[in-house]
């Protein structure tokens, strides 16, 4: 009987990788295949095999469509899929260690502080001696990281147990503050405007293999640190008194995931703008779907945060084409709802 309840769960589990795996590669083939001229999937399938493996011939392939793939859709598909990647774990991490479904990058003023971090380095011009194109993220970085840690400490003053509840009104009066800073500056740019504003809105449109690289070692490094610690932050979604019981540096963990979420928040928002919901939307669905052990719910936010991001970018771009939506609206319109609906079932458990 125990091995047959085993062999279910571990088969449950895969059929979940399956599934999530399956959306992430359809969304990516639909992101790369639909636009205003429309490419076969099997001719993206073979473009980019040619790539990675060069004894394959292009032949019979269209240039056109090569370069469609490989120097505009490829890299914004990817673009978009790291985003969506990066939001997605970093939620999934920070309602886990708040024990909160409402709490998420956005939430929590993390996304702000690292929108403050991205709009004083095009303001002011900023640039870190050697760090060149890194100098946006590592600015953004930093803000979410001080962002954080600011709300957390106003959290402890107001109330020493340090209630969920509190936090994450704290960070929404964050958020506030941080977005008038943000429009001030906006108030006193010239020049810079437009670049701001678009910023702004969130959008993955025209960045290219260079922000790709941007993100990408910084996606690495928190995903890494957030997966290591699945386990911890398993036992710390039960309290972190009972979670020090059983033998977890709480502090230790907890400090780890407070810099891994910042790292993956404040990357994704320097390449995109801000992107709110994701963080939300997806890693409450994905633990719905399939339970709420972080072993799991992880690497299963990343991909179904991947995947969301690229339909996401998808609608924003055909919709109303030829015009192109911020990408954030759409996220906004899916994820304002599902934060309804969450407030609402919390309220009749209560």
């Amino acid at each position: 009987m125990q091995k047959q309840y085993i062999r279910m769960y571990l088969n449950n589990k895969i059929l979940a990788y399956v599934l999530a795996a399956a959306f992430l590669l359809s969304a990516m083939l639909m992101g790369i295949s639909i636009g205003t001229v429309s490419v076969p999937p099997m001719t993206i399938i073979k473009v980019i095999a040619a790539e990675v493996l060069p004894f394959i011939s292009l032949e019979n392939t269209d240039t056109m469509h090569s370069n469609i793939i490989m120097n505009i859709r490829l890299p914004r598909v990817l673009l978009a899929g790291l985003v969506g990647a990066s939001l997605a774990i970093a939620g999934a991490a920070f309602q886990g260690l708040l024990r909160n479904p409402l709490a998420d990058p956005y939430t929590i003023g993390v996304s702000s502080g690292a929108s403050l971090g991205a709009v004083l380095t095009l303001f002011l011009g900023l640039s870190i001696p050697f760090a060149g194109m890194f100098t946006l993220p590592l600015f953004s970085i930093l803000f979410s990281f001080l962002t954080i840690f600011a709300v957390l400490l106003f959290a402890r003053n107001i109330e020493r147990s340090m209630k969920v509840e509190t936090i994450i009104l704290t960070g929404i009066i964050f958020s506030s503050f941080l977005g008038a800073l943000i429009s001030l500056m906006i108030a006193l740019t010239g020049e810079e405007l437009r670049q701001i504003i678009g910023w702004l809105l969130g959008s993955v449109s025209m960045r290219g293999w260079a922000y790709i690289n941007i993100i990408l070692p910084f996606f690495v490094i928190g995903a890494i640190l957030l997966l290591v610690n699945s386990k911890e932050l398993n036992a710390m979604s039960f309290g972190e008194e009972k979670a020090h019981h059983i033998g977890v540096d709480v502090q230790k963990r907890k400090m780890m995931v407070l810099i891994a979420g910042s790292i993956l928040t404040g990357a994704a928002v320097a390449v995109s703008g801000t992107i709110g919901f994701v963080g939300l939307v997806i890693p409450h669905l994905t633990r719905l779907l399939w339970g709420p052990d972080h072993k799991h719910l992880l690497p299963l936010s990343i991909l179904m945060g991947a995947g969301f991001l690229i339909i996401a970018d998808l609608v924003s771009r055909t919709i109303i084409a030829p015009t192109e939506l911020p990408i954030g609206v759409i996220t906004a319109i899916i994820g304002a709802p599902v934060f309804a609906i969450i407030l609402i079932k919390r309220k009749n458990k209560l």
